[in-house]
């Protein structure tokens, strides 16, 4: 059996070892004769599973991504062919949420705003928009959710039309897929219109698929100088790069944010595991299992927490300045986005750090952010 794997899917060679002959190749230049004699393909979003990739799968029987979105792949035609189908939803939910974290702390020290005082829209209520709300609502801030499509679902949360978040929210994070057809496109959701009725205090950041946002677009607004803020982690013509919008955007980084090891093994395992219940093996894998000791594995909390350990804590995981600073250095480095993602550092995520303090440093929100927790009756020193 040969199992055809994206030379960058963490952890992948390691498990599907066990099951047949690895081979692993860079997914964003795969062709069909790479897929000859393969008898199953596992991938990330950078590789595009259409009919002229398949041309020649001879023996292909499973397909599985190690990511959330799925957009990249054309589900209809594996249907047809009798190819089964997986991916791996949600398993990079926490990394991207700790993401747009990351940036809203850094702007709030940086614009000098609290984040109690801002409220956030959250466009797509999926795996990392619902995600998202449950920690930031834990926190005590304001969020409005839009997603027409689950509300038309008969999904009962209190969603807002789209109008109203972007005119009430102070921070419009987007987590939609992209789609170009139906009642509710994304594909250039945020476009020139949108983004003119935009305040110059609003920030905007996009950690969803880079084309939900017209670019140029996007470039004209922020030459405006209004104080209007963009952060993004995703380009409508990635891994290409706009040079002239680079400048203008608070952070930028290259498709990274739910990068963290914890969501990488999640995608790996989720994949793997589907695939063993496909061949009806026994192996299972945990992804705590493959994940090194964090770097900071406790944190002892003497007081209630504040916004500014609140910044100090998540900085101790991730601070978005670190990905922004070595993008902006090597963006003009031939294929420097690509390289980026495959040689990016080993980041863990909040529930790596366990803070420890007595009932009175009031802990709770901070586990409902990621963070595990010890609550102790008698003071740590």
């Amino acid at each position: 059996m040969k199992i055809l794997i994206d030379e960058n899917m963490p952890y992948a060679e390691q498990l599907f070892s066990q099951l047949g002959e690895v081979i692993l190749k860079p997914g964003r230049t795969l062709t069909a004769d790479d897929l000859i004699d393969i008898d199953a393909l596992m991938i990330r979003s950078v590789t595009k599973v259409d009919a002229a990739l398949l041309s020649k799968a001879n023996r292909l029987a499973f397909v599985g991504t190690a990511t959330a979105g799925m957009d990249h792949v054309d589900q209809a035609l594996l249907a047809e062919r009798g190819i089964f189908f997986t991916a791996a939803p949600g398993c990079n939910k926490v990394g991207v949420a700790e993401y747009v974290f990351s940036v809203l702390m850094v702007l709030s020290q940086q614009q000098g705003f609290s984040i109690f005082d801002k409220t956030i829209g959250i466009i797509g209520a999926g795996q990392v928009g619902s995600y998202l709300a449950h920690c930031l609502t834990g926190l005590g801030l304001n969020v409005l959710i839009n997603d027409p499509p689950k509300q038309a679902q008969g999904d009962t949360r209190a969603f807002t039309p789209l109008e109203q978040l972007l005119t009430e929210a102070d921070v419009i994070t987007l987590h939609t897929p992209i789609t170009q057809q139906g009642e509710w496109p994304t594909h250039h959701l945020i476009n020139e219109q949108v983004l003119a009725g935009l305040r110059g205090d609003q920030i905007l950041i996009n950690a969803a698929r880079g084309p939900v946002v017209d670019n140029d677009a996007l470039k004209a607004r922020l030459r405006q100088g209004d104080g209007f803020t963009a952060a993004l982690d995703v380009f409508e013509f990635e891994p290409q790069v706009d040079l002239e919008l680079l400048p203008l955007l608070a952070f930028a980084t290259p498709h990274v944010a739910g990068y963290g090891l914890e969501g990488k093994a999640r995608g790996t395992t989720m994949v793997f595991n589907q695939y063993c219940e496909f061949l009806g093996q026994a192996h299972w894998a945990n992804p705590s299992s493959l994940l090194p000791t964090a770097p900071v594995p406790e944190v002892v909390l003497n007081r209630a927490w504040d916004e500014a350990t609140l910044l100090n804590l998540t900085q101790l995981i991730y601070d978005v300045r670190r990905d922004d600073a070595l993008f902006r250095r090597q963006i003009h480095q031939p294929d420097a986005f690509d390289k980026m993602r495959k040689q990016y550092w080993d980041r863990r995520e909040y529930s790596a750090i366990k803070l420890v303090g007595e009932a009175s440093c009031q802990l709770e929100p901070l586990a409902q952010l990621g963070f595990t927790i010890e609550v102790t009756n008698e003071p740590r020193i």
